[in-house]
């Protein structure tokens, strides 16, 4: 939540910090806003309500100068999304701005400790602390030794300040009276420093990074950044010097651009069958009939002799996960349980020294599962990551993992990490079953399967325009239902999830049977109903289940095999997907979900890639 940029080179750094923030605007789009210290030592600020559009309207008018500047692109937790709310945030002198990622728990008692020292505030932000705190000790007397450069003083100062906070912070600091230079920190919200020709950009996501250089600093937790015209220092927060690592950014510019799509999720939809080749490619050998995971092979053992797993994740993720049960069970024979990530620490897991703990997360950065996974680890698990962001700080904490590769993923509404997290999974399944029981001739059947899957999506996304046409009369129906039996059920709880997040209208996915339990009291006539009805060991079941709807005049859209001419009997509208195991089945089903909760939304005429009060990367509980 929220997106940091932060420029210290030879360039103006006011059209760095636009750029960088309208790439990432995915990450929170109620305001937004820039300091930038000019040559003469002034701290020049500019802050606006809404998109970042409006913050480059106003800096047309009133130019920032100066090649050293912090922004910020805010998703509110405290205070509503007004200007004065709106980072950076300045001390009561004028002379420091701060933007800050995360909570400051503790904010209440510290802005009345410094409200009787004389700060005064503006905001109804718990950020705002943050500056007068630096402030406090930078202008403290005695504070410092005779001598101290302005630089140190601000340094130390911010140390100081940092071991004060509770709570979770990714922050840059700037001050006019040190113009020369940006410190960065960060716990528990990412940051990012882009180490460039004789010019440093420090962001949340290295999306803004990208433009300008390929390599990069991703700070741990409880680390900081000095970043001067002369380089860079990196240490802990208490002092104590950190020797990072430079990486290389692993993607493009042109993978976070549009090119020639209408929005980032369209992009992502129909990208899905070159990532999952991607995601696939090196892993799987079909002349060897084997699968390659290079990331979990110095724990196979473990993962063989474990003999319970354990998931955790949220939102979409957490639906992977809950394909991932079934996959695990059926192929790895290893009993399977999936927690909300944000409910595992707030129980008593039963974890042993056997336990295989999962945790998935596409940013690699999501509070709660970065919570579960220590929590997992505290009490003795094997953790193995799931996530897409490389240098991340699940990616960095767990024992080991697999990254997903199916590139950036911009659109807040996840499509293409979905399938990638399915992908991953199943092989991860296939991995342990091969070693534990699996025969080479079964597995060699599963790996011919997923080999095929690509094409096979991308057969399924030449039914764009039908989809389209087919969800427009429904664009007004305020409810919905999603069906689903075995597999199909956590495919149809992800189908609900999109229509929800990004057309508002509101859907509940549900497993088939469970429908006559109660929810069947909702259905309505002309109410949409969407079955996923592949060929599968509950077809007959479901195919019952779908004739309950209509003998209540519910509206039935199906998700079904190729070839099941059948099915038009009890379905008014039939999205076909091509045959393939029925473990498999959910990288296929949930490509037309995604296609019609996307069409929805623009039909509906709203914002696809950036829903109302929704944010891509969840960095705060």
């Amino acid at each position: 939540m929220c997106g940091i940029v932060a420029y210290l080179g030879d360039k103006q750094a006011e059209g760095i910090l636009v750029e960088g923030l309208k790439r990432l605007e995915y990450r929170g789009y109620d305001s937004s806003g820039a300091a930038v210290c000019n040559a003469d030592g002034q701290l020049n600020l500019v802050r606006s309500v809404g998109r970042i559009s409006n913050l480059a309207e106003k800096l047309d008018k009133g130019h920032l100068s100066g090649t050293a500047g912090i922004a910020h692109t805010r998703w509110a937790t405290h205070g509503a999304p007004v200007e004065k709310n709106a980072h950076p945030h300045l001390d009561h002198t004028g002379k420091i701005a701060v933007v800050h990622n995360g909570i400051i728990e503790n904010f209440g008692s510290l802005k009345k400790w410094l409200i009787s020292k004389g700060a005064t505030f503006h905001s109804d932000t718990d950020t705002e602390v943050i500056p007068n705190l630096i402030s406090h000790f930078y202008h403290k007397e005695g504070q410092f030794e005779s001598g101290t450069t302005n630089a140190k003083k601000l340094e130390m100062a911010t140390r100081l300040a940092l071991t004060e906070l509770v709570g979770t912070y990714g922050i840059t600091v700037i001050c006019s009276e040190s113009p020369d230079m940006i410190i960065a920190a960060r716990k528990g919200s990412p940051l990012v420093l882009g180490v460039g020709d004789g010019e440093y950009i420090i962001s949340s996501d290295a999306a803004a990074i990208v433009n300008h250089t390929s390599r990069a600093i991703y700070l741990g937790d409880n680390e900081m950044a000095v970043v001067t015209r002369d380089g860079y220092i990196t240490s802990t927060i208490d002092n104590i010097p950190v020797a990072s690592k430079v990486e290389k950014i692993e993607y493009t510019l042109d993978e976070i651009e549009l090119a020639n799509y209408k929005h980032y999720m369209e992009k992502e939809i129909f990208e899905q069958p070159d990532k999952i080749r991607a995601c696939l490619s090196g892993r799987i050998d079909l002349n060897e009939g084997s699968i390659k995971l290079g990331g979990v092979m110095d724990h196979a053992r473990e993962l063989v002799q474990a003999r319970k797993l354990n998931i955790t994740a949220c939102g979409t993720a957490w639906h992977a996960g809950l394909v991932a049960e079934y996959i695990m069970e059926e192929l790895a024979m290893l009993p399977t349980e999936v927690d909300y990530a944000s409910e595992f620490r707030y129980r008593n897991p039963i974890i042993d020294q056997n336990t295989l703990q999962v945790v998935i997360s596409q940013s690699g950065e999501t509070i709660d599962t970065l919570a579960a996974l220590r929590e997992a680890k505290n009490r003795g698990a094997l953790c193995i990551g799931v996530v897409n962001a490389v240098g991340s700080t699940i990616a960095r904490e767990t024992d080991c993992g697999v990254y997903l590769h199916v590139g950036p993923e911009i659109g807040v509404a996840s499509t293409k990490a979905f399938t990638g997290q399915v992908t991953v999974l199943t092989m991860l399944a296939l991995f342990i079953a091969r070693r534990r029981h699996m025969s080479q001739q079964k597995l060699h059947t599963y790996l011919d399967a997923l080999n095929r899957i690509p094409d096979q999506m991308a057969k399924i996304l030449e039914q764009n325009d039908y989809i389209r046409q087919t969800v427009e009369p429904y664009c007004d129906k305020e409810n919905w239902l999603f069906l689903g039996r075995g597999y199909q059920f956590p495919v149809a709880l992800e189908g609900a999830l999109k229509l929800k997040e990004i057309s508002y209208i509101h859907a509940e996915g549900m497993p088939a049977a469970e429908m006559k339990h109660g929810p069947i009291a909702l259905i309505t006539k002309e109410m949409p109903v969407v079955f996923i009805v592949p060929k599968c060991s509950q077809y007959d079941k479901i195919v019952s289940n779908m004739e309950e709807v209509r003998a209540r005049g519910g509206r039935i859209l199906a998700v079904a095999t190729e070839g099941d001419e059948d099915i038009k009997k009890y379905a008014e509208h039939v999205f076909y997907v091509p045959d393939t195991l029925e473990e498999l089945q959910p990288l296929l089903t949930v490509l037309p979900l995604q296609m019609l909760a996307y069409h929805a939304a623009v039909i509906r005429g709203h914002d696809v890639d950036k829903p109302r009060n929704l944010a891509k990367s969840v960095t705060v509980e």
